[in-house]
């Protein structure tokens, strides 16, 4: 992946939606696996979001601000968010 953000009203107390980074995560896991990559996906972290991403993700820290998400993992997010 190469960028993800979420819009300013999205962030904080008062965001308006729950759970658009991991779903769109999931998505690009499902993406991955329709093309053959079994919903591998690596992205470069900020620093700060690094566990956050551990926790949240089930993302696996490589080295530096390298993060990975595995074929587990993977399942995990697609499974989380789309039940059908």
């Amino acid at each position: 992946m190469h960028l993800i953000e979420i819009a300013k009203f999205n962030k904080g107390k008062k965001k308006v939606c729950l759970g658009v980074p991991g779903n769109h995560v999931a998505f690009a896991c499902k993406v991955s696996f329709d093309k053959g990559y079994e919903g591998f996906l690596a992205f470069d972290a900020k620093s700060a979001l690094i566990k956050h991403y551990e926790q949240s993700l089930y993302a696996t820290h490589f080295r530096g601000l390298r993060m990975f998400i595995e074929i587990n993992a993977a399942l995990k997010l697609i499974s989380q968010y789309f039940k059908n």
